[in-house]
């Protein structure tokens, strides 16, 4: 029975989603625009990454450069942290 209760276990295991696999990527470019209202920026890279709400969009316009810390969740790429690199 116990033989039994462990192969159940590391099939579950092995078939079970991978919850940390989530990993914190960067980019570094150019601020294309920003949509204060949808909680977006885009970047010169042509991608679209969606800010939290507390997000403070202040010193940030159109030709800034920075570099994006970001995660994907759902498809989604939403911003962990920016740093701002020149204005």
């Amino acid at each position: 029975m116990r033989i039994l209760i462990a192969a159940l276990l590391a099939t579950a295991s092995l078939l079970s989603p991978l919850s940390g696999s989530a990993q914190s990527m960067d980019v570094e470019a150019t601020i294309k625009s920003i949509d204060v209202k949808q909680l977006n920026l885009t970047l010169d890279d042509g991608k679209t990454y969606k800010v939290p709400e507390e997000f403070n969009f202040d010193g940030l316009s159109s030709g800034v450069k920075v570099v994006v810390f970001y995660t994907v969740v759902d498809g989604t790429r939403v911003i962990d942290d920016l740093q701002v690199l020149s204005q």
